[in-house]
């Protein structure tokens, strides 16, 4: 299986992995439709096939079949069927954000960080817990920029905008008080019991060894593989801080992780040095996301 997934993939094969990412967004939501749900539903599909696009345009994965492969069982695993608004509009910013950031055109960069301080105002707007974003991109910039005051005054002048047109509709409608229960600083509770997660340990391990045999050969990475690895790594810290501070039992967060940990992967099973160990590792992640599934659907554990 990994020979086949690994044969090269075109922006002809994405509509394919999105269809499979409908039928599972339709097949989870069906028994449970309505409006609201539907709209959450699309906001989610949208987000999530938005993630095959940016496999393409970070091309870290040789443009093979393995990173939409996996990336498909991810969501699989992971998606509980139904989920809180502001994890859908998280997902659905992030990809912009994706799409924006690893452009390693400065010039492109440059021009998006009003658009870039705008997705992330909006992104807190609908999850506070999501703060640690807005600390990510403030660092990316100071690290990547040459003009690095510029940048970060379009980047808070995105957001301003954001913050204040908000303001203004909330005001029209009447709403002229700040709800304390949207402060997501008062609201930190790790987990306490990670019973639930024992069948992702397989996965847990596989991205820690990629981490380590990604900065073991670091010397051997192109400046552009660098870059945009790096970026992936402090994109999925800044993920992981949220799931951290706030996931507890909603394991719906664990989505945030999907598309990074799905390219870090990914690029692991490429240099293993043995073809058995590619497939074995192929079908533990696999299996591993299946059990996850199983667990939290049946509540197994």
């Amino acid at each position: 299986m990994f020979k086949l997934l690994s044969k090269e993939s075109n922006i002809f094969s994405i509509p394919v992995y999105i269809g499979f990412l409908l039928l599972i967004v339709i097949t989870f939501n069906l028994l449970n439709f309505n409006t609201y749900e539907a709209v959450i539903a699309g906001i989610t599909f949208l987000g999530i096939a938005l993630g095959y696009f940016c496999f393409h345009s970070i091309a870290l994965n040789y443009q093979t079949h393995l990173p939409l492969c996996l990336y498909t069982f991810f969501i699989f695993g992971l998606y509980p069927g139904h989920l809180d608004i502001g994890i859908a509009v998280s997902l659905l910013t992030n990809s912009f954000l994706l799409l924006l950031l690893t452009s390693t055109n400065e010039d492109i960069r440059r021009r998006s960080y009003v658009l870039v301080g705008s997705i992330v105002a909006l992104n807190f707007i609908f999850l506070p817990t999501t703060w640690p974003m807005a600390v990510f991109v403030i660092i990316h910039v100071i690290a990547t920029s040459e003009r690095i005051g510029l940048n970060i005054f379009r980047f808070l002048l995105g957001t301003v905008l954001i913050v204040l047109s908000y303001c203004s509709v909330m005001f029209f409608f009447g709403f002229t008080s700040w709800n304390m229960d949207y402060f997501p600083f008062g609201k930190i509770r790790p987990a306490e019991d990670y019973m639930e997660l024992m069948p992702l340990i397989p996965v847990i391990l596989m991205l820690i060894y990629a981490i380590y045999d990604h900065f073991s050969n670091y010397n051997k990475k192109s400046p552009v593989s660098r870059y945009k690895y790096t970026f992936l790594l402090v994109f999925s810290v800044a993920q992981l801080i949220t799931i951290v501070l706030y996931m507890n039992k909603s394991y719906e967060y664990l989505l945030l992780l999907a598309f990074p940990a799905t390219i870090i992967i990914s690029r692991m099973l490429k240099f293993l040095p043995k073809y058995w160990m590619q497939e074995v590792s192929l079908w533990l992640i696999i299996f591993s996301l299946i059990g996850f599934k199983a667990g939290t659907y049946f509540n197994l554990f």
